[in-house]
């Protein structure tokens, strides 16, 4: 018998949970980070969010992460505030946020997240250099690629059953 070349699209390789406890954060392949200095106006953090579609940005100090500022901070922190354009990041970002190691694993990450209530967590590597932001984002699309059939062949609500029919699929 031939084989089809649609065979194999969804399958999955034999993987386990040991990938996402072993796998450094590294593989995540997350982008590099929106930084801006402290002393920079809310009013510019929340554009370069915007502009760059993310939703955080690091702020800097003499090279340093001074803090993050996400779109957690401007719900809670900043829309009641009076329409201030000199309302400076650092009176209201998530000053000196924990950081990880691009070592750390996947498993770590989504353990800080967790515990922490984070979306997002600064990567500093062992000389203090930002390296990346790693987001729940990154780790949903690597749990996907990790087992793309079980994902893409859900049905559309946990609720809805699979359709029984060939019609229905």
């Amino acid at each position: 018998m031939q084989r089809s070349e649609f065979g194999d699209a969804y399958e999955d390789k034999k993987r386990s949970g040991d990938e996402i406890v072993s796998s450094p954060i590294a593989d995540l392949g997350f982008r590099d980070p929106i930084q801006v200095e402290v002393g920079t106006s809310v009013m510019a953090a929340v554009k370069a969010m915007n502009d760059n579609h993310i939703g955080c940005v690091i702020i800097m100090e003499r090279g340093e992460v001074a803090g993050i500022f996400t779109e957690r901070d401007v719900l809670t922190r900043v829309v009641f505030l009076d329409n201030d354009p000199t309302l400076k990041v650092e009176e209201v970002m998530t000053p000196k946020p924990e950081t990880i190691d691009p070592k750390a694993t996947v498993a770590y990450a989504l353990n800080m997240m967790s515990e922490g209530g984070y979306r997002h967590i600064p990567v500093v590597d062992d000389d203090g250099e930002l390296k990346g932001i790693v987001s729940v984002r990154n780790i949903v699309d690597f749990l996907v690629d990790l087992f793309p059939a079980a994902v893409h062949n859900l049905p559309p609500s946990p609720r809805e059953e699979i359709p029984k029919t060939v019609d229905g699929g």
